[in-house]
């Protein structure tokens, strides 16, 4: 749970209280000071630049408020500093304590900012191999009932739908298979069918609905699809397109992290 102590850091962390109660789960709670490294001694907090140092005892105060919420009372919260580029160190640190989700707040960018910048959420969603759940809003109860799983259910989906039937039976949820038919990639309502159940067959899961949607792209479809039933959830899988290749091929989840107001969660092909 990466955490810059914002207000949609602390909405994020509020799921993840939630997650962790319910299911029996440390919380990791991360805090990166992005601060030139060479000039730091991360064992004894000692530094040779006043503002570091500065920025680690506030880091600290941070720390101690964060953890006298009363939502994180009974569970085991972790408090993790590191000096990193954001993006770098979450994807460090899931590997070095072996992390089965990471949770984050996003507030969500769009225009030039989203082009030129991006945010590290979306940095995180591209290349995570492991699931993140973005999480844009205060929920008091996160309680999922209806969740969409969007993909063009094409063989290379089969392991990161795995993880989201997983994850699915986990919450509890009814999963909604959801198929976008766009006029650039349009599919008769058989074939879209008849495609889905062939990828369905002999995963062992009942609770699901099978749906085609007719929009102009596919994240409007999405969005749109999630508005009708009001789901909980949006899931998808992510292909981690990095370079020039993502500048020219953009990123459908990434573009859900970014514009959709419901949470997302992503799944790593």
């Amino acid at each position: 749970m990466p955490t810059d102590f914002s207000a949609q850091a602390d909405y994020a962390l509020h799921v993840a209280s939630q997650l962790a109660k319910r299911h029996s789960c440390e919380i990791y709670l991360l805090h990166m000071l992005e601060l030139p490294i060479n000039e730091i001694d991360a064992l004894s907090s000692h530094s040779d630049l006043p503002e570091a140092m500065f920025y680690m005892k506030l880091a600290r105060k941070r720390f101690d408020e964060v953890l006298e919420k009363p939502f994180l009372k009974n569970i085991k919260v972790h408090e993790i500093v590191k000096f990193h580029q954001a993006f770098d160190g979450i994807i460090d640190t899931c590997k070095e304590y072996k992390i089965d989700l990471i949770i984050m707040g996003s507030h969500g960018v769009s225009g030039f900012k989203e082009m030129f910048i991006g945010s590290n959420t979306e940095k995180v969603v591209r290349t995570s191999d492991v699931p993140v759940l973005v999480i844009k809003n205060y929920h008091k109860s996160f309680k999922v009932n209806n969740f969409i799983y969007a993909s063009d259910f094409t063989e290379e989906n089969k392991d990161p739908f795995k993880k989201a039937v997983k994850f699915a039976k986990l919450i509890n949820a009814t999963m909604h298979l959801l198929m976008i038919n766009t006029p650039n990639k349009f599919l008769t309502t058989d074939e879209a069918d008849s495609r889905i159940q062939n990828f369905m067959k002999g995963v062992r899961f009942k609770n699901y609905t099978i749906n085609i949607y007719n929009d102009y792209t596919i994240e409007k479809g999405i969005l749109n699809f999630a508005h009708h039933i009001d789901a909980g959830l949006i899931g998808m899988s992510t292909h981690g397109r990095k370079g020039i290749a993502h500048f020219f091929n953009g990123s459908i989840s990434e573009d859900l992290v970014n514009h959709a107001k419901r949470p997302v969660i992503t799944f790593k092909i």
